[in-house]
């Protein structure tokens, strides 16, 4: 357990334990809702604010995060002012977005190590600001969550009803894509621009195979985050091997065997 009495391994270790308790609770409503694509678009559109930060000396991810947060305002307005789907809306976004990061980047010449960290991540090389500002985003990110939970979970199953007993639901729904946008730009600070959203995925699935209510659902879809991320480092840091892509392959090892338990038990039953 040595591992653990290293400076770099306890900052990783602390911003994975607070992106696993807020990107799978985030993403059981984007399993409900059907919007997976919209962790894609806004991972891939940040491209446009991290290259803004590395073009003008400023700080990547805060251009990241002012255009994920843009990103999830710009999807919630043309959704509604337009008939376009939000399919189309985000695929749209999150091309645009990304076009503009590689004409931005242009103007940049030889090996961008920010560029290259936010496109495959990098949770080992966080600093400890970066890991005070993502447990902080991240307290206030779950308290939001948890204080909701219960409107978001009506919005997702039923907005029509949700609307009649009184909810906001437009306000409402404009949160949850600033709360999911900023997220998501925190999981590609950690995980990288091109395996955030597995992260967001994987253990809502996993959580949705195993549990027998909904608050199951979201406890187990965040212990599955928490373990994937705790095993992959440490197979990552023994192994000497990346370490967000060793995390998504933690967790989808862990979605293969709870698919085949699942059959087993079945069949058993």
């Amino acid at each position: 357990m040595e591992f653990l009495t290293l400076a770099f391994m306890q900052r990783a270790l602390l911003a994975g334990i607070a992106i696993g308790l807020i990107l799978p609770f985030l993403g059981v409503f984007v399993s409900m809702r059907r919007m997976a694509f919209f962790g894609d678009g806004i991972a891939h559109a940040s491209l446009a604010g991290i290259a803004l930060g590395i073009v003008t000396g400023a700080n990547p991810f805060w251009g990241a995060l002012a255009v994920g947060i843009a990103f999830g305002i710009g999807v919630y307005a043309l959704e509604h002012k337009t008939n376009l789907s939000s399919d189309v809306v985000i695929g749209v976004l999150f091309t645009s977005g990304l076009a503009l990061g590689v004409v931005l980047m242009s103007f940049q010449h030889g090996y961008q190590p920010d560029l290259i960290t936010f496109l495959f991540g990098n949770i080992l090389a966080i600093s400890q600001t970066d890991m005070l500002v993502i447990a902080g985003l991240a307290a206030v990110i779950f308290s939001v969550l948890f204080w909701y939970a219960r409107h978001f979970t009506m919005i997702a199953f039923d907005r029509e009803t949700a609307w009649t007993s009184g909810m906001n639901t437009e306000l409402l729904n404009l949160l949850f894509y600033i709360l999911l946008s900023v997220t998501i730009v925190l999981g590609v600070k950690l995980l990288g621009i091109i395996l955030v959203s597995a992260l967001l995925i994987i253990p809502a699935a996993i959580g949705k195979l195993l549990a027998p209510s909904f608050i199951g659902l979201v406890t187990l879809s965040i212990i599955a985050g928490e373990f994937a991320i705790g095993i992959g480092l440490l197979i990552s840091y023994y192994l000497d091997i990346p370490s967000g892509s060793t995390i998504i392959l933690t967790g989808s090892g862990m979605l293969i065997l709870a698919v085949l338990g699942r059959s087993i038990v079945r069949k058993i039953l």
